[in-house]
């Protein structure tokens, strides 16, 4: 494959990760299954272009050229990406180095677009009319064939093996401590405190119309039914929790 072609594939297969991995965020039913597929085999794209990039990177490497640093940082980045979005699928890894893997994985992503646009501005490779040829199909077709390939052989040795990665949720999450909420995770990402009211003074205000009604939390508590439901959390994990629930019809 011709390092054009290569450059091509990578920033394909780097758009539709980073697209279908902000998707997943948001994706909680059934449907985000497909969701998560295409984001690993997308991301296994790109190691499967890997042998042709470098080729591509040892040559530019022993050339003198501007923003060299900011080129091997954003190989760097996306390599960072890859391992910590792999750690998390298939083993399970909950953090390192005080982070959480989700955000490692994340983090370094976001951290690669400033990088990748200061890459495509130096290095520009524009689309041509010939990238839409019959051969150029197929080339993409074998790239994205091999990153299915690839994730169907993860997936297998995952439940060969027994890895953690082989009992996540559709979502891509892990379980962390379901009916047992002293295990559960309270805070997430920002490290934002466990939020703390008056119970006395809170109130909760619904308005429809002209009409405001104010609820107290006593009147809320009188309310409760069991429910048991699943927080599938953005930060990787899940859990099955019995809850004291107030249904929003009764609020309403």
């Amino acid at each position: 494959m011709t390092g054009r072609h290569t450059n091509l594939g990578l920033l394909s297969a780097l758009l539709v990760a980073f697209a279908t991995g902000w998707i997943a965020f948001a994706a909680g039913t059934g449907w985000a299954r497909p969701v998560v597929v295409i984001h690993g085999i997308a991301g296994l794209a790109v190691v499967a272009l890997a042998p042709w990039k470098s080729v591509i990177a040892r040559r530019g490497l022993r050339k003198k050229r501007k923003g060299k640093p900011s080129s091997v940082f954003l190989a760097v980045l996306v390599v960072v990406s890859l391992a910590a979005g792999i750690a998390h699928s298939l083993a399970g890894v909950r953090a390192v180095g005080g982070l959480t893997i989700m955000q490692v994985h994340v983090g370094a992503a976001v951290a690669a677009v400033p990088f990748s646009i200061v890459h495509l501005v130096r290095r520009p490779t524009p689309l041509r009319r010939t990238d839409l040829s019959r051969r150029n199909l197929l080339r993409g077709l074998g790239v994205l064939g091999g990153g299915a390939l690839i994730y169907g052989a993860l997936e297998g040795l995952s439940s060969l093996v027994a890895l953690p990665g082989s009992a996540r949720r559709f979502t891509g999450s892990h379980e962390r401590g379901s009916h047992e909420p002293e295990r559960m995770p309270v805070t997430q990402w920002l490290n934002d405190s466990v939020p703390a009211i008056n119970a006395a003074r809170w109130s909760l205000q619904v308005r429809s119309g002209g009409d405001v009604r104010r609820w107290s939390l006593d009147e809320l508590v009188q309310l409760e039914g069991p429910l048991t439901a699943t927080l599938d959390c953005t930060g990787g994990w899940y859990s099955v929790q019995d809850w004291a629930a107030v249904p929003l019809r009764l609020v309403l």
